[in-house]
């Protein structure tokens, strides 16, 4: 495996110079200030990689390796009159990509937001600060802050009441923070932040846009992009819906193993693959990661290491645990890819390494007190990152013994 580490960009408090000290080989990286929709120059994408991949003689060498993300613009997913001049700008990105030598892209279609948290510092036993999502508060949010039409037909009458109860309850303060937690933006600005009222417009656009209508989206566009994805031999890698059930009236359509198989099944070119996200996918029980690794193995370019610990009383909150303490049995899903590098060796011409990053580390001692981009503190993800690598190396030396 390559291990590698997402880097927001020059005012990333995490520096190129710290990634270095953590033993990664790889950056995840993206243009984060090209506006959704814009094309990827490839003078841009140079200048980017410059940054990354430059260092003093005598320094350890890092490569931009994977493309976490090119935005897909809002049209494409509604399929609105002129949407087409979006799609050809995203595959000339991933066209000057591939002519610099990055060829693995992940990207989500998720409608409106990307990934959604109630809590961006929820305190842990030990004093760390983890993220979390608890969907007593995202009703609370969705009923009365948000005041989103129909909100009530998709809640029991228990649940409305305690949310109501929970929105009672908190300061002006408390429903601001949990507003902007949840609408107004993301580390490295890949969604737009959103005030109230044009959270709701961007939502309308959805009202009639089912799963199916979605999902037709979805392949209409890589219909289009992975013919030139193979012929450049670029990776395309997709990121799961985070959490991966529809909310806030949006359908989401990468939720589960079975949604994977209707991707698959539709469109099976060897370009199109998963990021294989543990955390985002475990957060529903009914995922398997460890069967889902092994099923879609040879899909796998791109793999989030993260695990989340679910309320055992209400299965939709989580909030994200240690890399090896949660629901999730990590060293199994490791051992797994390990597996399917070990079948690409043996059957492939050439060696295609997965590529992994801890996720979403906790903010934790020195970085307790800083300005950090929520989830992406270096020491969580250092402990993360070290956590993971032990069992990597003790499971690929249990791999590579002669059977008896």
């Amino acid at each position: 495996m390559r291990e590698s580490w997402r880097w927001f960009g020059p005012n990333d408090p995490v520096t190129i110079n710290d990634i270095r000290q953590t033993g990664a080989t790889d950056v995840v990286s993206a243009l984060h200030n090209i506006p959704t929709g814009d094309v990827w120059t490839i003078d841009a994408i140079r200048q980017y990689q410059a940054l990354i991949e430059d260092c003093e003689e005598g320094l350890t060498a890092l490569k931009w390796s994977v493309v976490e993300s090119i935005p897909v613009h809002e049209d494409i997913k509604l399929k609105r009159p002129g949407h087409q001049k979006y799609i050809d700008n995203w595959i000339e990105s991933m066209e000057n990509l591939a002519k610099c030598g990055i060829k693995t892209i992940c990207y989500n279609f998720m409608p409106v937001i990307d990934w959604t948290r109630t809590d961006l510092k929820f305190k842990l036993p030990n004093g760390a600060y983890a993220l979390r999502f608890d969907q007593k508060k995202f009703a609370a949010f969705d009923l009365f802050i948000l005041q989103r039409e129909n909100a009530e037909s998709e809640y029991s009458a228990a649940e409305i009441a305690e949310a109501k109860h929970i929105f009672e309850s908190m300061s002006e303060a408390e429903k601001e923070q949990l507003t902007n937690n949840i609408i107004a933006g993301l580390p490295g600005k890949m969604t737009d932040a959103y005030g109230l009222d044009d959270f709701r417009k961007m939502l309308a656009n959805y009202k009639d846009v089912t799963s199916d209508t979605l999902r037709e989206s979805l392949f209409a566009f890589l219909s289009q992009v992975l013919p030139r994805a193979e012929a450049l031999g670029v990776k395309l890698a997709i990121h799961p819906d985070d959490p991966p059930r529809d909310m806030l009236g949006l359908p989401r359509i990468i939720c589960t193993a079975d949604d994977l198989d209707i991707l698959f099944n539709a469109l099976p070119s060897p370009a199109n693959g998963i990021t294989l996200c543990v955390g985002t996918y475990s957060s529903r029980p009914d995922n398997d990661l460890p069967a889902m690794a092994k099923q879609f193995g040879p899909r796998i370019h791109f793999s989030h290491l993260r695990g989340v610990s679910r309320d055992p009383e209400e299965q939709r909150t989580f909030y994200e645990a240690s890399h090896l303490d949660s629901d999730i049995d990590m060293i199994h899903v490791v051992k797994e890819l390990l597996l399917e590098e070990k079948r690409r060796r043996q059957t492939e011409a050439k060696d295609q390494a997965i590529f992994i990053r801890p996720d979403h580390g906790h903010q934790m001692m020195d970085d307790i007190d800083k300005t950090v981009n929520p989830g992406y503190s270096g020491i969580g993800r250092l402990k993360g990152l070290a956590e993971v690598r032990g069992v990597i190396r003790a499971l690929s030396a249990q791999l590579e013994e002669p059977s008896s």
